[in-house]
């Protein structure tokens, strides 16, 4: 890991170790120093140094939580909100209560708005702590130059931490772009070399057998020959199943495989992705068709929909396997048309006894629903 990768505290999907985290968060607390020195150096005396110390404490306990709490820079714990509310509420009690160094308080908690709150609302509370910090040094009648300089610092530290979460957030974007780049390259490397099985060694497979039931055919009266060309007939003909049955591997992705590029995808187009999946392992044809639906489906809802939650449900049961992809986009208000991609799934929906349903939902959005029998007849 290098240098630079170290000073971000994080991975690349912005979830540092708790212990990077905790060292990074450390060094900034070295400015509380000037209120311990307002303690222990007797600005403050009897109660109220008593609870200056008190409420010091606190504050510090309640910053570190809140950082700590999360699993990383995009998650959020249930109580990361009320933490961070505790935190504020401190540091404004510090600050009006106590002046002069303390107004370094809302310092600290525009660092946590700026990497727990969204950008809106971290810009209105980080004015809001400016006005904290002005507020309170008028109320103590401290100097102009301290309550301008803890100001500035309120105001650009929380700009500048609001700008690198969404930097963060765009890296993280970025990363996972480039990783659906290269499973689209791999995709199209599988399908290429599939295309080049079956149009060239395929094709010559195929003259190889016809030649051969042609010579067989020509040296009827050598037993012999005939024998030995119907050897390598035979072993054209497995060659060529194998390069075929080859061929549909490098063409044909499971459902689960579908499933995990449904996620990449969508998660890619910003759209929120909720996979279900109920009941046993699907037979392997109705696999294969149901991971062609679902590439089919939400390849429709990032063109097409304009969505912002796309859901895929799954269930198989005794008597039939059933898949449903519906978002709550916007797209397509007019009349309802099957494009190519859908019709040649209902073509191949039907030659399984299946049927497709495809058109808006109820509630809103787009809907499309798979449904086919499960038994001998429908997966022959």
């Amino acid at each position: 890991m290098s240098f630079a990768e170290r000073m971000t505290f994080g991975d690349a999907e912005g979830k540092p170790s708790r212990k990077r985290r905790l060292l990074g968060i450390s060094v900034g607390l070295v400015y509380l120093v000037f209120p311990v020195s307002d303690i222990v150096g007797g600005t403050l005396t009897g109660a109220r140094a008593v609870w200056a110390a008190v409420l010091l404490i606190a504050f510090v306990a309640s910053f570190l939580a809140t950082v700590l709490i999360n699993k990383g820079m995009f998650d959020r714990s249930r109580l990361s909100y009320p933490l961070l509310a505790v935190t504020s509420v401190l540091g404004v009690v510090g600050a009006i209560a106590f002046g002069g160094s303390w107004l370094s308080l809302p310092v600290y908690t525009v660092v946590l708005y700026g990497f727990t709150l969204p950008a809106a609302w971290a810009i209105m509370a980080v004015i809001a702590q400016l006005a904290v910090v002005v507020g309170a040094g008028l109320v103590n009648h401290d100097d102009a130059d301290t309550i301008i300089v803890l100001g500035l610092q309120v105001l650009t530290l929380g700009v500048l931490f609001i700008s690198v979460r969404n930097t963060r957030a765009l890296s993280v974007k970025l990363r996972l772009a480039q990783d659906e780049v290269a499973r689209l390259a791999a995709t199209e490397e599988r399908l290429r070399i599939a295309r080049d099985l079956h149009d060239l060694l395929g094709h010559s497979l195929s003259l190889i057998v016809l030649k051969s039931e042609l010579a067989g055919r020509l040296s009827e009266d050598s037993s012999q020959v005939h024998r030995e060309i119907a050897d390598i007939e035979t072993v054209a003909r497995k060659a060529l199943t194998e390069v075929r049955e080859a061929v549909t591997g490098y063409r044909q992705r499971s459902l689960p495989e579908e499933l995990d590029n449904a996620r990449a995808v969508l998660r890619a187009a910003g759209v929120a992705a909720e996979v279900r999946v109920s009941g046993t392992p699907l037979p392997e044809l109705l696999d294969g068709l149901f991971g062609w639906s679902v590439r089919e489906g939400v390849t429709n809802v990032v063109r097409h929909a304009r969505a912002t939650r796309c859901e895929i449900k799954v269930t198989f049961d005794a008597g039939h396997a059933t898949l449903e992809i519906m978002d709550n986009g916007t797209g397509g208000g007019g009349p309802y048309e099957m494009g190519s991609g859908l019709s040649g799934l209902n073509e191949r929906v039907a030659g399984a006894g299946g049927t497709v349903e495809a058109g808006p939902a109820r509630g809103g959005g787009h809907r499309l629903r798979v449904l086919v029998p499960v038994g001998e007849e429908a997966c022959a």
